[in-house]
């Protein structure tokens, strides 16, 4: 993508009327716009188009929208939001274990949808852009330029002093043995790396940063959102369901178990910390 040119989404909707509402939505907000009403074809539009959002549907002819947010996953890292009338809480739990970053519930009010396309332009998109484009939302630094260096180029990571839940090295933070690097976005651990969606891997930067102080539900999602201040910047009940699931899928990834955790534990009624170096491993 070069610069000027409109921004790419994905629109993958059976609906022509839902269609057209999400075209109008996404070209008010300076995209270009592909459209597939069928999930081979919106797994085709997305192989080929590499969008920088992906607005998905449940309910698709050929394959259905969680296998399909399951296989884009595999190759892309586009934000998806998906978009059901399916609003029962194992229907949204199971939209973002596959793979979506946002979950609304159909009918949607555009306002919305734009407010959470702005919030996730906000957001570092360096792994979400493919490999060799650079960054759209500003001209890309030396470093984010660069090509992502392999496992085998890193240097082992200083261990952190007791007491000190993280250390700032390379643009990178560090707990324990796992690290991440917020310039090429790779995450360590034990030196192997792991495949993290862009919500996961904000979750977890967000987590490092704050070290040992607790990182409420409510202040991760406002935190993943950009927090603009909005009318849209309340946190409901399902924005924190959707946290807690993203966090499953985090610790999972990370081999990280919550009723004996390594690197994140939970803060029972509050929300989510670092583990004390004190901590047996």
């Amino acid at each position: 993508m070069t610069a000027g040119e409109p921004l790419v989404a994905v629109i993958i909707e059976d609906d022509p009327g839902v269609r057209s509402l999400l075209d109008e939505v996404f070209l008010a907000a300076g995209f270009r716009t592909v459209q597939a009403g069928s999930g081979p074809d919106g797994l085709a539009a997305v192989a080929a188009h590499h969008p920088i959002i992906t607005t998905l549907d449940i309910n698709l002819p050929g394959i259905d929208g969680f296998e399909v947010a399951r296989r884009i996953r595999q190759v892309s890292d586009t934000f998806i939001i998906m978009l059901s009338a399916l609003a029962d809480e194992s229907d949204v739990v199971l939209g973002l274990t596959s793979g979506a970053d946002e979950y609304l519930v159909k009918p949607f009010r555009p306002r919305e949808l734009r407010a959470r396309i702005e919030a996730l332009l906000r957001r570092n998109r360096s792994s979400a852009v493919p490999t060799g484009t650079p960054e759209v939302a500003s001209a890309p630094s030396p470093q984010s330029a660069a090509p992502a260096p392999s496992v085998a180029s890193i240097p082992a990571l200083p261990m952190v002093a007791a007491g000190d839940a993280t250390v700032a090295t390379w643009r990178g933070l560090v707990h324990r043995d796992l690290s991440l690097d917020l310039d090429t976005r790779l995450v360590l651990v034990a030196q192997r790396p792991v495949e993290l969606t862009p919500t996961e891997f904000d979750l977890l930067a967000a987590l490092l940063e704050a070290g040992r102080r607790v990182c409420s539900k409510a202040d991760l999602a406002l935190g993943l959102r950009g927090a603009s201040g909005d009318a849209f910047d309340r946190v409901s009940e399902p924005d924190k369901r959707a946290i807690e699931t993203h966090m499953a899928n985090l610790r999972r990834k990370l081999g990280d178990s919550p009723t004996a955790p390594r690197y994140i534990e939970t803060v029972r009624g509050v929300g989510y910390r670092l583990t004390s170096d004190d901590r047996p491993a």
